[in-house]
């Protein structure tokens, strides 16, 4: 039995794919992975974007936000993520700390593109408008990230609904073209409001990517883990579950321990 992934039905999503589809009003779907196995299913089930995003940190290595999350780290899932796949293009989170000048940030982006990512993202508007340069010139896609920015929790002091008032509104409205101008080929929007989320979808020619930013985003992305109710510890008041992982390791497991500790052979 191989384990390479099956052959693709279509040929691999590529940035000027997904801009292709913007222009045609067909949704972009996007789901995380860190693993081999994982992302060999959501490739094989269509994925057109896989992001191995610097959630990692809080959903599978059990740190309290993704500040925590190195370069090592994210080398190392995006190597096993990438394996997996023939068809997902393939996205990988630049980490926190690892993109503050423009020549760190080609460096670490070089390393995650050798590390089997077709593409990088990385936090920030305008602020991060030389560092999107510097990437792109060097021939590496950059997908941009704007709105609730995690790598910045600690600063802001939560995870909060960005653009509420129309400074907010308008700082977001610059950014997104910022980044746009700098050579960024798609946009995440994290906890932006709704109607905001909709003007930036609006006035850019790239995609915009939604995760809790409302139905109007070009398309959407959810950590895979909330999406299958596999971190039951905490799930986001925007995801809409689709499976309850958690409770089918827990059942099998008291399953194996049951026949492990009943008297005779173990069925198992």
């Amino acid at each position: 039995m191989s384990l390479e992934p099956t052959s693709p039905a279509s040929p691999r999503s590529t940035p000027a794919f997904l801009k292709e589809m913007k222009q045609r009003g067909e949704k972009i779907a996007v789901l995380t992975a860190y693993d081999y196995p994982t992302a060999r299913l959501l490739d094989e089930s269509g994925i057109e974007v896989l992001l191995v995003g610097d959630s990692v940190g809080m959903v599978v290595l059990g740190y309290p936000d993704t500040t925590h999350v190195t370069i090592e780290e994210m080398v190392h899932h995006t190597r096993a993520a990438s394996r997996g796949t023939k068809r997902a293009l393939v996205v990988a989170d630049l980490p926190f700390a690892t993109y503050t000048m423009p020549k760190q940030a080609v460096v670490n982006a070089r390393r995650l593109i050798e590390a089997g990512a077709h593409a990088v993202k990385l936090e920030g508007g305008r602020d991060q408008s030389e560092q999107i340069a510097a990437i792109v010139a060097e021939g590496i896609p950059v997908m941009a990230h704007l709105g609730m920015l995690p790598q910045s929790v600690k600063i802001e002091g939560g995870y909060k609904i960005k653009g509420k008032t129309p400074v907010e509104a308008e700082k977001l409205l610059d950014d997104a073209k910022a980044v746009q101008q700098a050579g960024a080929f798609a946009v995440v929007l994290e906890l932006v409001k709704t109607e905001v989320a909709a003007q930036i979808t609006a006035l850019l020619a790239i995609p915009t990517i939604g995760i809790g930013s409302g139905p109007d985003c070009d398309g959407q992305v959810l950590v895979s883990h909330d999406l299958i109710g596999l971190f039951p510890w905490f799930t986001p008041k925007f995801v809409k579950p689709h499976g309850h992982v958690a409770e089918q390791i827990r059942a099998s497991a008291s399953a194996f321990i049951a026949d492990t500790k009943r008297p005779g052979e173990p069925r198992i």
